[in-house]
């Protein structure tokens, strides 16, 4: 099997996949805009050939990387990145080359387009929030004047949070006319809720073949929007609504041999005919995995290698690794350098050096989602990792402008 892996060390933990597919005697070839000599020792070893680009933005260098490679190596069987950024990139890829194993350029809409997947999500009997595409601003006050403030605004077509805007008024509403970019914008129907999501590696008819679920105890939009700290954990379980809700929202998207990632919010409370407290609804997809370091956590919480069990799907068709028996909540804190903590990291490492699985840098690119320095760390209980996260995110003073330390548990799904 030839497998042509886009953009291989970046974030840097993908390697992993690279590694795993070799595992499985799969032929991996490397495409990417790092110079060889700077890539880890493991993906030099884990594949057969790599191609430098000098953008992988440019999609002329993608067709004469891979044009080589099939003159090289044959057919060529998977072009995958895993990677929010080259999705599109993959579909055109697909579809130009003739590879079968995932979506082409005319399918991806359903992926990449926000008003798009809230059709899929409606087909899967899963409400969404109104939306409207931003026309002008006479458009836009009808929309409001049907669903109130505040509303969300955010790029149709958009990768995490950036370019997101939470108006609350007329005169957020004129600023954002003032600033706004020549791209397609959705505005949506505020939603009061927290986010879980439905992660994991689907075979293909779409089923899964491992799940897992994650709780946003802080937006992305307000961490983005007021520079919070960041403060998520991987849940041990997942509640029957929402396993029910993803699997139907598998089905209906026809998310086939893929890593998923699909976002639900879960009402904090009741919005009279339109939802009750603690029902699912859904957000968006990202057919790819969780963003920077989150596979490591899923892997942490649920003692497997979510890497290894990709890769299986790939070569096999089905997972053939041994998932773990034992599940923890496994938390992420991210830390802003712009901000006073009361703790420093040295007391973070030594109070907690026990239960601390990973730490590290953030790469810029993702930073305004996850914070500039992370840690991740197991725990038994949702209340002893509230108080990992009090503990490495309480600042000296508030402002009153960053993440609620003090939370109960999320509200139950119903």
């Amino acid at each position: 099997m030839n497998f042509v892996f886009i953009s291989p060390n970046f974030p840097s933990n993908y390697y992993h996949f690279v590694v795993a597919l070799h595992k499985n005697n799969v032929n991996v070839l490397g495409v990417g805009d790092t110079p060889y000599d700077s890539l880890n020792n493991e993906l030099k070893e884990a594949l057969t050939e790599y191609y430098y680009v000098s953008d992988l933005n440019n999609y002329n260098d993608l067709i004469k990387a891979m044009g080589y490679f099939t003159f090289r190596y044959g057919k060529i069987d998977w072009v995958e990145s895993l990677n929010e950024f080259w999705l599109e990139n993959d579909a055109k890829l697909r579809s130009d080359f003739n590879i079968t194993t995932g979506l082409n350029s005319l399918e991806i809409s359903r992926y990449k387009l926000k008003s798009v997947m809230k059709k899929y999500y409606q087909l899967a009997g899963v409400k969404t929030a109104r939306y409207e595409l931003v026309k002008d601003k006479e458009d836009c006050l009808k929309f409001i004047k049907e669903v109130s403030y505040p509303v969300v605004i955010k790029p149709n077509n958009g990768v995490g949070a950036s370019d997101t805007w939470k108006i609350k008024n007329e005169e957020d509403l004129d600023t954002f006319f003032s600033r706004k970019r020549e791209i397609e914008y959705i505005m949506e129907e505020y939603v009061d809720g927290y986010i879980r999501t439905f992660d994991g590696v689907s075979d293909s008819l779409a089923r899964p073949l491992y799940t897992v679920s994650h709780v946003e105890m802080d937006s992305l939009m307000d961490s983005v929007l007021e520079n919070h700290s960041c403060w998520y954990y991987v849940d041990k379980d997942i509640p029957m609504p929402l396993r029910n809700a993803g699997e139907k929202v598998l089905l209906a998207f026809q998310a086939k041999n893929r890593f998923f990632h699909c976002e639900f919010f879960i009402a904090k409370s009741d919005k009279p005919g339109r939802w009750k407290k603690g029902e699912v609804l859904g957000l968006e997809v990202n057919m790819r995995c969780p963003g920077g370091p989150t596979v490591d956590m899923e892997n942490f919480s649920g003692s497997l290698d979510l890497y290894q069990v990709w890769a299986d799907m790939v070569a096999y068709g089905e997972n053939r690794h041994p998932l773990g028996d034992t599940r923890y909540y496994c938390n992420y804190i991210g830390r802003r350098n712009n901000r006073n903590y009361k703790h420093t990291t040295t007391e973070i490492e030594e109070k907690y050096h026990d239960v601390i699985k990973m730490q590290g840098e953030i790469p810029f690119a993702l930073s305004d989602d996850m914070g500039d320095y992370f840690y991740m760390a197991n725990f038994n209980t949702f209340e002893e990792g509230r108080d990992f996260a009090r503990f490495g995110l309480e600042e000296e003073t508030s402002d009153g402008h960053d993440i609620d330390l003090n939370q109960e548990a999320p509200v139950a799904v119903k």
